[in-house]
């Protein structure tokens, strides 16, 4: 049997070519972000810290300027106030949502810690929520379908989740798949709010949702745009209206935009939206090689490691608690953070069923990082994701074959 190291360096000669296509995706979004960075003139002064209010932070104010740049919107909000990718998602529905109003799920179910918000929705604003549920994920049209038959002449708007969540049957929708959904929107009713819950997939392909159609678009700064450096916080881009409106809601009316504090994190946000593209495409390099690895090993993965890719994130089904368990203790293990600790499953906010984390980050739940999650639910799946290293995840899959082929 040959050895892990010996296994790997054959791995990545069949993986040479989408190494190289990756590469390619990342120089396009290294070339967006440097002259995004240019054109708004960052300057050190804009690293300086507010305190109390926020008022005049100059950081704060040229941080939105480019991340507008970045994600050619028309205005932008990225902001530590902004507690998770979930509150910055809330606030985009909820400062554009009225009660009474109709909103529609794309292409299923949300993500699991969106729940309480469609509770809230229905039972607060006493205002609809419809699932689109498309009967075949693999015919895109049919995804199309099922989405258009949920909406109304009532309908406010649609929300679109880019990245899979913890479905084990859908997979992450890729950019011109959002243009053709959000077309068909569209030319049903002009008026509707495209919204896109882009968590995972920023700087993955060379175009955003907003470059496609999207009216607003929000996610966490502690995935990829965090570049692995940022705190905390979120961001929320698109039509200046919407984003206004989305503000005041984390904020409050008239004060909006205008305030907030950054209490000195000002610089790790524009180094790590600087750094994001290198770093997304180390991600995407380690869930590609991953998922090579996990298919040797004989384990159910998606996407497949030959496909294309617009999200950070491998799942693989281990078939059984005890062994989603296990991997999720390697996983903690050989992490650089806490690796003496041992997970255990169990209930976490926001979440239906027992949920077991791994996650020896810098930055706690920072899943631009190598970590891996999952709920206690069939088929007992491990959403894996990050790595800020391609490096430091071959190190841990030479540790994991060796574990599993013993």
């Amino acid at each position: 049997m040959k050895s892990a190291i010996a296994l790997l360096n054959n791995f990545e000669e069949e993986l040479q070519s989408q190494f190289s296509y990756l590469q390619k995706t990342s120089l396009a979004n290294h070339h967006k972000v440097a002259q995004a960075f240019c054109k708004a003139k960052v300057g050190s002064e804009h690293f300086n810290s507010t305190s109390g209010y926020g008022h005049d932070d100059l950081g704060r104010s040229k941080l939105d300027e480019l991340f507008a740049l970045v994600f050619c919107a028309e205005a932008a909000l990225a902001r530590v106030n902004f507690v998770s990718g979930t509150h910055a998602i809330s606030c985009a529905i909820l400062g554009n949502l009225q009660a009474q109003e109709e909103i529609v799920f794309a292409p299923n179910q949300p993500y699991d810690t969106l729940e309480p918000l469609l509770k809230y929705i229905q039972n607060h604003l006493k205002g609809q929520v419809k699932i689109a549920q498309p009967q075949d994920y693999n015919n895109f049209e049919n995804i199309i379908q099922a989405t258009l038959a949920q909406i109304t002449s009532q309908t406010k708007m649609v929300s679109i989740q880019r990245s899979r969540g913890y479905s084990a049957i859908r997979p992450t929708l890729n950019i011109m798949q959002i243009k053709q959904l959000i077309k068909a929107i569209k030319s049903q009713n002009p008026q509707i709010i495209c919204f896109v819950d882009n968590c995972y997939g920023e700087l993955v392909e060379e175009q955003e949702p907003l470059e496609v159609g999207a009216d607003l678009i929000a996610g966490s700064l502690i995935k990829n745009p965090g570049g692995g450096l940022a705190f905390t916080g979120g961001y929320i881009a698109g039509k200046q209206v919407l984003v206004e409106k989305a503000a005041e809601h984390l904020t409050a009316p008239g004060i909006g935009s205008s305030g907030g504090p950054s209490f000195g994190q000002n610089r790790l946000l524009f180094q790590g939206l600087y750094l994001a593209p290198l770093v997304v495409e180390q991600a995407l390099k380690s869930m590609l090689m991953s998922a090579r690895v996990f298919e040797y090993l004989n384990f159910k993965t998606s996407p497949h490691w030959s496909t294309a890719r617009s999200d950070i994130i491998q799942r693989v089904d281990f078939g059984e608690r005890s062994k989603l368990i296990n991997f999720c203790k390697l996983l903690q293990a050989h992490s650089p953070i806490d690796s003496h600790l041992t997970p255990y499953p169990a209930q976490t906010p926001g979440y239906e069923d027992e949920l077991i984390m791994s996650a020896g980050t810098f930055i706690e739940g920072a899943t631009i990082e190598l970590s891996a999650d999952g709920p206690l639910r069939e088929p007992f799946s491990a959403y894996l994701q990050g790595g800020l290293s391609y490096f430091y995840t071959r190190l841990f899959l030479e540790k994991l074959i060796e574990s599993m082929t013993v």
